[in-house]
């Protein structure tokens, strides 16, 4: 086996997968989730194309060169290569062990279910994601704002997501922002992420668990915007609401009026 060749082999398939995956790896991500989410997958990319190469290459050669052997032989014992083999592997495994607990142990991909309660920014967003068939509605409870099917969050703070179902299993799945998060009744679980500026934009919102005949259908949408426009359309929907209310609340007194002048004129007849 001219292991030089082989070398040289997988050295170079490695370097041009490498100049092939790196401008997309050194492209900001949209938001910190997704940015750490995309850089575990690219750890892990680097680690798996090497080892995938040098197996199909060694089962490659293996097969060509005893392809006319009509008397195989039994393996030999080389405890060394068993050594090498059994310490590389371990090498491997505690690589992507201590790289995935680095990720998955990041607040910005597993948040804290009791922080919510405890934001330590002063600037932060929250939302409260509801789930029902088959429609998202979002609350802000810190500008006590409603929204349905288009949730809205700023680019330069940190925002919490609170999410729940009222009737059903659901999932809420922005694939463009890195976010997922099973959706269950009577149960609120966490989110917390940060998007970047370079991530402004209308994201798609899905829902990624099976919830009847109307799944398909349940989507909604994901706007974000910079600072001042998210603060713009905060006290656009609060004056919306209070205009709202307002013209309720003149409409009740209104017919308040009318039915009394009603019985004013009956006691009167």
């Amino acid at each position: 086996m001219n292991y030089k060749r082989i070398g040289f082999g997988t050295l170079l398939s490695v370097a041009l997968l490498a100049l092939a995956v790196e401008p997309v790896a050194a492209q900001e991500a949209t938001s910190v989730t997704r940015g750490l989410i995309d850089g575990l997958n690219s750890k892990l990319l680097f680690v798996a194309i090497p080892i995938t190469i040098l197996t199909e290459g060694i089962l490659i050669y293996t097969v060509y060169k005893f392809r006319k052997s009509e008397e195989p032989k039994p393996t030999q014992e080389n405890r060394r290569l068993e050594i090498t083999w059994t310490v590389a592997t371990a090498i491997i495994l505690l690589f992507v062990g201590v790289a995935s607990y680095q990720v998955l142990g990041n607040e910005f991909v597993t948040t804290p279910e009791d922080q919510i309660d405890n934001i330590p920014e002063d600037n932060a967003v929250v939302v409260e994601v509801t789930a029902q068939k088959y429609f998202w509605t979002f609350h802000y409870p810190q500008h006590d704002v409603n929204a349905s099917d288009t949730m809205v969050i700023p680019s330069d703070r940190p925002v919490y997501l609170k999410i729940t179902s009222t009737d059903w299993l659901h999932a809420f799945h922005v694939p463009g922002l890195g976010l997922k998060q099973d959706a269950f009744p009577g149960e609120s679980h966490t989110l917390k992420t940060k998007v970047n500026p370079s991530g402004e934009g209308t994201y798609q919102l899905y829902c990624a668990e099976y919830c009847g005949v109307g799944h398909s259908a349940m989507l909604g949408e994901v706007n974000v915007t910079d600072g001042e426009t998210y603060d713009q359309w905060i006290e656009n929907q609060q004056a919306a609401a209070e205009s709202e209310s307002g013209g309720n609340n003149t409409t009740a007194g209104s017919n308040n009026t009318t039915a009394s002048n009603n019985t004013t004129a009956k006691l009167a007849a």
